[in-house]
């Protein structure tokens, strides 16, 4: 409110409806307010209602009518949408530093995991083999969207409502363009009635933080899985885990669990948002005073959850043993069979039944794929020959995978590099 207050005095001294040295007196005195604020010595009363009259009434008896004069040319209306903006597109840039924090997390991991193969899974189902740094970039390109959203939403944030007063303008002289330059704003709002009644942005932003909830919830929620018995895949850091009152073995991964179920205050801030603002006449309403709770508590929730992803992330640890051990279980290479029988010349719709029909087999007999004599092949496709051992096994499928953007391991190379060198120009 006070950086905003300056920019509309300064302003207010540039076009002449202040002198120099009143506009001088209401800078010195906003900051000493600010001080005041910062060091907790500033006094504050249930009358003054909000933050915006409390600032006004302390500029008020400290200089008297020169303190009543900054309201010239503005109302509450177009300076509370004023702070508001100020306040989310700083709020958003937070946002954005801590993604990228996040996505250099994942990348951190993939030189030391490039060896580790892990099972991919559709309908929580084993699917398909692929390289664990594969999954950490899979995270990094939710996150990347996410950045998409944040900068795409700061671009409507970043319009300068400041002079549209109350809904209609002034008729005073005041430079708008002069504001939004000393404010940083990108561009000033158009019509003193859509931007005295807008607030697509809170949506919007509100919108941006439960699409990166919900990817973090997903992240939680598969790492809760992993961390189990059941799957065995990685041990979470100790200091992100609780025990119980009760059972002296239990490691509980409390963060991650906390991260998904955050998601829910998140997305129902957006919906508190949404109902909020239906069917609003035109143009400021009080209602709109209701939007700073949810808002707020939806970047204070998520900047709580990324301040500490990363360093789950980077303090996590790969059971490589139990991985190894189980990893042949679920068939992984039955596509990349399957594709070596379309390569053979074999229409797709019959490879796929033929492999099915293999997957059974082996499925009867307790084997794997590999295991299988190279007669039992043949009797279902007698295309086959000794070269399909090649193809089998979860290596040799990771190995056979050729498109961009698959689990190829020269493909998963050229994505480690495209993103070491993305973040560190996110990162400059």
């Amino acid at each position: 409110d006070i950086h905003g207050s300056i920019a509309h005095a300064q302003m207010l001294q540039s076009v002449g409806l202040i002198s120099d040295q009143e506009r001088q007196q209401i800078q010195d005195v906003l900051q000493e307010i600010q001080r005041d604020i910062q060091q907790q010595k500033f006094s504050w009363s249930v009358e003054l209602e909000d933050i915006h009259m409390h600032i006004e009434q302390a500029l008020i008896n400290r200089l008297g009518d020169i303190g009543r004069k900054l309201h010239t040319g503005r109302s509450r209306n177009d300076q509370v949408s004023t702070d508001l903006r100020l306040w989310v597109r700083d709020a958003i840039d937070r946002v954005d530093g801590q993604l990228v924090a996040l996505q250099l997390a994942f990348v951190g991991r993939c030189d030391r995991d490039a060896d580790v193969i892990l099972p991919a899974y559709t309908h929580l189902q084993r699917a398909q083999p692929v390289l664990a740094p594969h999954y950490w970039l899979a995270y990094c390109e939710k996150f990347e969207r996410d950045r998409g959203r944040l900068a795409d939403c700061r671009k409507r944030v970043n319009q300068c409502p400041l002079g549209a007063a109350a809904v209609a303008g002034t008729s005073l002289p005041i430079d708008r363009q002069d504001v939004a330059r000393r404010l940083s704003f990108d561009s000033v709002a158009a019509n003193s009635m859509d931007v005295s009644s807008d607030r697509d942005f809170v949506l919007e932003a509100a919108f941006v933080l439960a699409m990166i909830a919900e990817h973090l919830a997903t992240w939680a929620d598969e790492w809760i899985l992993w961390s189990t018995v059941e799957f065995g895949f990685i041990r979470l850091p100790q200091e992100f885990c609780t025990g119980s009152s009760i059972m002296p073995q239990k490691v509980n991964p409390d963060m991650l669990e906390l991260t998904r179920g955050k998601t829910a205050r998140v997305i129902g801030n957006l919906q508190t948002l949404l109902v909020l603002i239906k069917a609003l006449p035109l143009a400021y309403n009080r209602d709109f005073q209701e939007d700073k709770p949810a808002l707020f508590d939806s970047f204070d929730t998520v900047e709580a959850c990324l301040q500490l992803a990363p360093l789950v992330v980077e303090g996590m640890r790969l059971n490589r043993s139990a991985i190894s051990e189980r990893l042949e279980r679920g068939y992984l290479d039955a596509t990349s069979l399957m594709e070596y029988l379309i390569r053979q010349g074999v229409p797709q719709r019959t490879a796929h039944h033929c492999v099915g029909q293999l997957v059974g087999l082996a499925i009867e007999r307790e084997l794997r794929l590999a295991e299988l004599s190279l007669e039992d092949f043949q009797r279902v496709c007698p295309e086959l020959d000794s070269g399909v051992y090649e193809f089998l096994g979860v290596e040799n499928a990771v190995r056979a995978y050729l498109s961009y953007g698959s689990s190829a391991p020269q493909e998963v190379e050229k994505q480690i590099a495209r993103w070491k060198d993305k973040l560190s120009l996110s990162i400059l």
